[in-house]
């Protein structure tokens, strides 16, 4: 590998992050072209948020604090890593795909930083369920691995949206990304497909099976709803797959 593609891949590491994430890291301006191609680093900001999501709790456990409230408080640490960013996209989403009746209306009200009661009962939902898996991971000493294939596959699932649906607004964070090319997304795919394997092995295979059927959940409904996606739509996307993907796992663990 040439140090200008080295250079390049960094490049689009950081840029995933910065997007995916609260970091404070720099990145080059020329990185910011390079938006719509760097989404086949989406998986790796993942390892980073299962990493320190699976530092928190275990610190938390070593401090003899009970595995719930230390599962709380390493999922706490995940949504402040993001930014809530993608339970934002969830809250969102069930608010305005179930909030009207015309696709014109769904989006407005999905771009309305205001939240109703079915964004306040799919965030109550997606926590309670997330927290509760979670723990069980951890109670059966799978956590790392667990949370790693967890949040590497739900982020790897994002840009399959972005290359096969189209923009349902002409605006917005998913826009200003850009409408990736079908390669790139697939080759983050491929590497999370990899990370799944080599961490989970047999349950690694399952969990990836369930993120495609989380996609293609969501890329169904976001199609019957709103003619395309957003970044909204994203958001959701991520966070039903982390949903299907724990639930594999935990129901796969010996």
């Amino acid at each position: 590998m040439t140090l200008h593609k080295f250079t390049t891949y960094s490049n689009d590491a950081k840029l995933a992050l910065s997007l995916l994430s609260r970091t404070p890291i720099s990145v080059e301006d020329g990185a910011y072209q390079r938006t719509a191609k760097a989404v086949w680093a989406y998986g790796l900001v993942g390892i980073v948020w299962g990493t320190l999501v699976w530092a928190v709790g275990l610190c938390a456990v070593t401090l003899n604090i009970p595995d719930g409230l230390a599962a709380l408080i390493a999922l706490g640490t995940g949504l402040i890593f993001t930014g809530a960013l993608h339970e934002d996209g969830l809250a969102d989403c069930a608010d305005g795909l179930w909030g009207a009746q015309e696709k014109q209306r769904r989006l407005e009200i999905m771009k309305d930083s205001q939240i109703g009661s079915y964004g306040t009962l799919a965030l109550v939902v997606s926590v309670l369920l997330r927290w509760q898996l979670i723990k069980e991971l951890m109670q059966a000493e799978f956590a790392f691995a667990g949370l790693i294939v967890t949040a590497v596959l739900a982020r790897a699932a994002m840009p399959l949206l972005m290359v096969y649906l189209p923009h349902a607004r002409s605006s917005g964070l998913s826009h200003s990304v850009g409408r990736p090319q079908p390669k790139h997304a697939l080759i983050g795919v491929g590497i999370a497909a990899i990370i799944a394997l080599a961490f989970a092995g047999l349950i690694g295979f399952a969990a990836l099976l369930c993120t495609g059927c989380a996609a293609l959940l969501c890329s169904t409904i976001a199609q019957r709803k709103v003619s395309g996606q957003t970044g909204d739509i994203l958001g959701a996307t991520e966070q039903v797959s982390e949903i299907f993907v724990l639930m594999a796992i935990v129901a796969l663990l010996p």
